[in-house]
């Protein structure tokens, strides 16, 4: 059920992808496994999110509005384990079902997942 009791939104636009990450970066700040990884990381979280909201809809748009390196800034992480990526993807596939229809909550999970699979083998299977 959708937590707001509001429609599922059935389109992906910038707004769509606010609220997104908004509402999921929310959970990860209050997860006891990740919040304290990216609470000793990040002092402002509103650049933050603009950040993430920019490589989401780069993403999702392909509106070319992110540029940045994902894979230097999650390497210099302390305490970013593989088995956190799981639980990111736990609350991402939430926090998208609560917000997208079905169908478009699944084109987020499986950009999320290929994502967190990129990142996972580049900073943790490193021949």
């Amino acid at each position: 059920m959708n937590p707001v009791d509001t429609p599922l939104r059935d389109t992906i636009d910038e707004a769509g992808i606010a609220a997104l990450v908004d509402t999921f970066y929310g959970k990860v700040r209050s997860d006891p496994d990740l919040g304290p990884v990216f609470e000793g990381a990040i002092s402002d979280w509103g650049p933050h999110l603009g950040t993430m909201r920019r490589f989401w809809s780069s993403v999702m748009l392909r509106t070319a509005s992110y540029h940045g390196t994902p894979m230097q800034k999650h390497a210099a992480l302390p305490g970013l384990t593989p088995q956190l990526f799981d639980r990111w993807l736990v609350l991402f596939d939430r926090t998208a079902g609560e917000l997208f229809v079905p169908e478009l909550a699944a084109e987020f999970c499986t950009r999320a997942h290929r994502i967190a699979r990129s990142l996972q083998l580049g900073l943790f299977y490193r021949p």
